[in-house]
């Protein structure tokens, strides 16, 4: 079984490479995790995952300079596949690539998670979210947030893309959510999965180089984003019928 999600946001600072690492542990006591970072213009998940030093990342693949098993690394339970940081890398990379990619790594594996760019502003920002099975939803409490985020699920849905979920993070004001949660299940596709406030215990885990759920396992995020993972309906695919649709998946030509 298998069944990619693509993490999305619409914008960025929403902590969607923060949920992204968070959901992977958290599922990862249960199914066995693949994390991808697909934001190959501005990637993180080497600097939550302690990958900061390695040579060999999803740039490198993308270019045809490595293979799928060689940007690889087993991280906090999980199967991670970082993306270099470098404009050069970036220049070489090749997007069609990673349809090849997340088809190979399809077969290992019972839940992929994308960790897509922020903004739909490219053919490589938009594959993620065609690729993925169903799309996880990540918004701050405000309307600018909400209304990038419903553009996010309206162009994954035109493409056959569900959505499993919304994810409210960084939340300040829990009189924002109570007001603004309700409206969005009128708009997003998918129940709310869970309500992550803003915490310092965040920032420091991303300063240490780890996931929040190895930082401060105990820590009120922490469960939030374990609710979320409890919430998420994991989908059984057949491996093989998912890495064909992944090597045929069409790109957008516009967006």
């Amino acid at each position: 079984m298998v069944e990619a999600f693509a993490v999305a946001s619409g914008k960025g600072g929403t902590g969607k490479t923060t949920t992204t690492m968070a959901l992977g542990m958290a599922l990862a006591e249960e199914y066995d995790v693949t994390v991808i970072d697909a934001d190959t213009g501005m990637a993180n998940v080497l600097f939550h995952a302690g990958l900061a030093a390695v040579e060999t990342t999803l740039h490198d693949v993308l270019a045809g300079k490595a293979t799928v098993e060689e940007a690889v690394y087993d991280r906090f339970g999980m199967t991670v596949v970082p993306c270099g940081t470098s404009l050069s890398g970036f220049k070489e990379a090749e997007p069609e690539r990673l349809r090849d990619v997340v088809a190979t790594l399809a077969a290992e594996t019972d839940i992929i998670l994308l960790d897509s760019p922020a903004t739909l502003g490219s053919r490589s920002a938009v594959l993620p979210i065609v690729l993925a099975d169903r799309l996880i939803v990540v918004v701050q409490p405000t309307i600018p947030s909400l209304s990038d985020a419903m553009k996010v699920q309206e162009y994954a849905t035109t493409y056959g893309t569900g959505v499993a979920g919304v994810l409210f993070n960084r939340v300040t004001d829990d009189a924002a959510i109570d007001d603004i949660a309700p409206k969005a299940e009128r708009y997003f596709e998918g129940e709310t999965l869970s309500t992550v406030a803003e915490s310092e215990t965040v920032r420091a885990a991303r300063r240490a180089g780890e996931p929040l759920l190895a930082y401060a396992p105990d820590s009120p995020a922490a469960e939030a984003y374990r609710q979320a993972a409890a919430s998420l309906s994991v989908q059984a695919r057949d491996a093989g019928t998912v890495a064909d649709r992944f090597r045929s998946a069409v790109i957008p030509d516009e967006l």
